[in-house]
């Protein structure tokens, strides 16, 4: 899965992180690149994950494989990073910390990254598609446990709201009798998949919360650029990691076969693969255009809204059974995550009413 972040883009002395080339953007440009980048997360990952469950449903099977490319495609992400950081002047002061401490930051979160894609990895090949993308959308359940305990933040009534009801759609989907497994999943494999996508919606969720803090501990500054790197660098670091297991595992053995057996060929095979990193890689980019151009907390939100999207595209490309309990599962999560946005919406506007506040203060002051 991509980084996400849930700061928005600030600088210790409270100058702007955009660099010149923004200002100088009308009304109606800004918000052409708000509904780009939305476009770019709502396709990307619902095209990431429709292409991941058909090689698997094709004859793929190599776990390693289908983790290693939500990562491997990260050199796209460069194409970005070069042409806006050479558009942007100094933008802070703060002294970086030593690059020991940054490597061994990034390799940590890139290790961590790795095992997070594996268990997303597992969770496809057992499940469908549709009831993979609705136990995904926990991910918002768990953001609120972990940010509460590791950044500090408020649980509020819509809070635990937002987890209850989330935390009820994926158990909806745990006790389903009438599971649309893939071919040949027993319910013991389907039981699995359903664990190991929650366990990887929370490991995410903790990943985000320890990103955030590294920002805050340990880089003290979230720039455009820095935001950049952390994706750049830790999408390397876990796609070693995977290279790494898929030669261990001895999976690298099969994949000739796997390219033989395919059910639609040799050739949809490779661009499968293919176009599974280059989706992945486009939702990440919208991902970080839209830290870039709103704010982070505005990209998670619209990330794990495309989760709750993905089903429809499931259930057109693969003839998903949506039954009634996936139906009440996909309402809950839709109710979760309006639940969760709308005390973000608040938590806004008081945000900027205590500025506001602030600003006129000093403006007296100053009188």
């Amino acid at each position: 899965m991509g980084i996400d972040y849930q700061e928005p883009i600030l600088i210790e002395d409270g100058t702007s992180t955009l660099p010149p080339l923004f200002f100088k953007l009308k009304h109606w440009q800004w918000w052409f690149l708000v509904v780009l980048n939305v476009l770019f997360i709502v396709a990307g990952q619902a095209a990431a994950v429709i292409l991941g469950r058909f090689y698997y449903d094709q004859g793929g099977n190599s776990k390693w494989m289908a983790t290693l490319v939500q990562t491997a495609a990260f050199p796209i992400v460069l194409i970005p990073y070069f042409f806006l950081h050479s558009s942007k002047g100094p933008l802070s002061a703060s002294p970086s910390p030593p690059l020991k401490t940054i490597f061994l930051l990034y390799f940590v979160l890139g290790v961590v990254i790795a095992g997070d894609n594996m268990l997303y990895s597992i969770g496809l090949l057992y499940l469908a598609a549709s009831t993979y993308s609705l136990i995904c959308a926990t991910q918002l359940a768990f953001n609120a446990v972990f940010s509460f305990f590791i950044n500090n933040q408020k649980f509020t009534a819509l809070i635990m709201n937002s987890v209850v009801v989330l935390s009820l759609s994926a158990s909806l989907l745990a006790v389903n009798d009438e599971s649309d497994a893939p071919s040949g999943v027993s319910r013991s494999k389907y039981i699995l998949g359903f664990l190991a996508t929650v366990g990887a919606s929370a490991l995410y969720s903790l990943l985000l919360s320890l990103i955030q803090l590294s920002f805050q501990k340990v880089l003290k500054k979230e720039t455009f650029s820095v935001v950049l790197e952390m994706q750049i660098f830790t999408s390397l670091v876990a796609t070693c990691v995977c290279m790494v297991g898929l030669f261990a595992s001895g999976e690298w053995k099969t994949l000739h076969g796997e390219m033989d057996g395919f059910g639609k060929g040799r050739v949809a095979y490779v661009m499968t693969l293919v176009w599974t990193a280059v989706a992945w890689q486009i939702c990440g980019i919208g991902v970080v255009g839209l830290i870039f151009v709103v704010s982070s907390l505005f990209s998670n939100v619209i990330s794990t809204l495309s989760l709750a999207i993905t089903p429809i595209a499931a259930v057109i490309v693969f003839h998903d059974k949506m039954n009634g309990v996936k139906i009440i599962a996909l309402l809950l999560a839709l109710w979760g995550f309006a639940s969760y946005i709308y005390q973000n919406y608040l938590d806004d506007l008081k945000a900027k009413k205590t500025e506001k506040e602030v600003n006129e203060a000093s403006s007296n002051s100053n009188c």
